[in-house]
């Protein structure tokens, strides 16, 4: 590798490493490194960072490939600190935005590079990413409580690599920058997990922390509106995130929640379960309709909406799967027995065969037999490993995530290979994983150049729902 630089104790330099890979920068971005060169000098640093695609390679003395170096001097890296910590005490905005570099490794620019080139337009030559942290505060922070903010946020090797400002500049006429987070009507999990660390270390002024996705899109002209909308698009779940016009100024909504109110069980019976029930679609039938009246009576009163809504959503498809025990209609025929008669049919027909665990518990469990798997010989501390001998059963669980799944495919297959894990280890008093697999039935595919023939051109997809090859693809 050669290095050609002049260092600075003052200003950043960037010089060029010959011999790696470089897939393009930006035209105005700061010296902030991806990764690090030590021992180039006492009072200076050096680092390789191979950020944004699809930049052509200049001035290689080898003709290979090469990557950007960015040489960062201590002064500097002290200076791009200070002003982290300095726009945290001093904004005083309800939300204020930080900034990490990179936000997309090498390997996933290339590869969106290749899909919005193909999908969108050809004319996007390049794409760079970057971190945004919005953090809520219910008050200013002070100088100590700033460091330490600034200090959970930094990359531990690269604290440079967090800045009070953003390295992009869409003033560019052939840039721009989309920017895409979560929803600001409800928290992620992300920002409850900050804000608890937040709390643990004496930030009880953090409100809230969530992390945005800037995308900055380099073209050889000015994209459209629907170009720029388009990409948002394939970047964002469309259900838990949104595309952020600029800097989250605050995380209040409009929207006023609807009131809370009692419905009147007590006086009216289930005649008010039944008005309730038909005005916000919670699919009681005849069952549920008589064994929620009888138990807020036997309660001694009425049950608010809430509570309503609340049991109307334990009871979906989702969570208890009636759709089960639906009539089954096949071409206008109704067969004898519904989809839980069917399952259950094998197990009815012999009972005493090998089932250990049938329709309850997490997970079924049918007859094993003795193993010797190796186990530790001291459980509950460092230990060696050693066959023992085990009596255990074979456990077989099943996962349906067809909602989830059809809406936002990636979380909904991750929730659901969790629920899944999840529901063999919580069987009996415990299990141990063996082998896990997952299948997708969908509609049709339209694969550019690839329509089979029994697929059907003219067949609209729902706008809320994601199109197939998205959720073989995502999922």
């Amino acid at each position: 590798m050669q290095l050609h630089s002049r260092l600075s104790s003052q200003q950043l330099l960037r010089c060029r490493c010959v011999g790696g890979v470089r897939v393009g920068v930006p035209s105005r971005r700061r010296g902030f490194s991806a990764r690090r060169i030590e021992g180039i000098s006492s009072s200076s640093r050096a680092s390789v960072s191979t950020p944004a695609v699809g930049a052509s390679n200049h001035g290689s003395e080898t003709g290979r490939s090469s990557v950007r170096c960015n040489v960062v001097s201590q002064a500097h890296e002290a200076a791009v600190v200070d002003d982290v910590s300095s726009k945290l005490v001093f904004d005083g905005a309800e939300v204020i935005q930080l900034y990490r570099y990179p936000g997309l490794s090498p390997s996933t620019a290339v590869t969106l590079l290749h899909k919005v080139q193909h999908k969108v337009t050809d004319a996007i030559t390049s794409i760079d990413g970057e971190l945004c942290y919005n953090i809520g505060l219910a008050a200013p922070l002070d100088a100590a409580e700033a460091d330490k903010m600034a200090w959970l946020l930094r990359e531990t090797f690269e604290p440079q690599q967090l800045t009070a400002s953003s390295i992009f500049d869409s003033s560019e006429p052939n840039q721009a920058v989309i920017e895409v987070g979560p929803r600001t009507n409800f928290s992620t999990a992300f920002s409850t997990n900050a804000t608890s660390i937040c709390t643990f270390v004496g930030l009880d002024k953090v409100t809230r922390l969530e992390p945005s996705r800037r995308y900055l899109l380099t073209s050889t002209r000015p994209l459209t509106g629907e170009e720029k909308a388009a990409f948002a698009a394939m970047v964002h779940d469309r259900m838990t995130e949104e595309v952020y016009a600029g800097p989250l100024p605050t995380f209040k909504v409009a929207a006023v929640p609807a009131p809370v109110f009692q419905v009147a069980v007590m006086e009216k019976g289930r005649a008010a379960l039944e008005a309730i029930n038909e005005e916000m679609g919670l699919a009681f039938d005849d069952w549920d309709l008589d064994y929620y009246t009888k138990l807020f009576q036997d309660m001694g009163r009425d049950p608010t909406n809430v509570e309503l809504f609340d049991i109307a959503q334990s009871n979906s498809e989702h969570s208890r799967h009636w759709f089960f025990k639906g009539d089954l209609v096949i071409d206008g025929d109704k067969k004898p027995h519904n989809l839980m008669q069917i399952v259950t049919e094998p197990l009815n027909a012999r009972p005493s065969n090998n089932s250990v665990v049938a329709f309850k518990d997490n997970s079924s469990a049918i007859r094993g037999f003795e193993v010797k798997p190796m186990l530790p010989l001291n459980p509950g501390g460092p230990s060696a490993l050693g066959p023992q001998k085990r009596d255990w059963d074979l456990l077989l669980t099943a996962e349906t995530h067809n909602f989830p799944c059809a809406v936002a495919p990636y979380p909904g297959a991750e929730t659901g290979a969790g629920g899944r894990m999840r529901d063999t280890h919580a069987t009996g008093t415990g299990s141990i994983m063996g082998a896990g697999t997952a299948g997708y039935c969908v509609g049709n595919l339209l694969l550019d150049g690839q329509t089979l023939p029994h697929e059907d051109p003219n067949f609209v997809y729902p706008d809320n729902l994601a199109p197939p090859t998205q959720i073989l693809i995502d999922a």
